[in-house]
């Protein structure tokens, strides 16, 4: 009984430290940007090799 509430215990520590290091991500914007979504449509992607197309016909 004494290990199930240690493992209780460790879990919830974990969970809470994960929570923490979201929520302090979310607080300085580490998941915002703004700057990509608007401008990857303006650039073309990669043209195949040659050696993609040969292999492709």
């Amino acid at each position: 009984m004494g290990v199930l509430i240690i493992l209780l215990i460790a879990s919830i520590s974990v969970a809470a430290s994960f929570l923490v290091a979201f929520l302090w991500g979310v607080k300085n914007k580490q998941f915002d940007d703004d700057f990509s979504p608007p401008r990857r449509i303006l650039f073309d992607d990669k043209p195949m090799s040659s050696d993609n197309e040969k292999v492709a016909n």
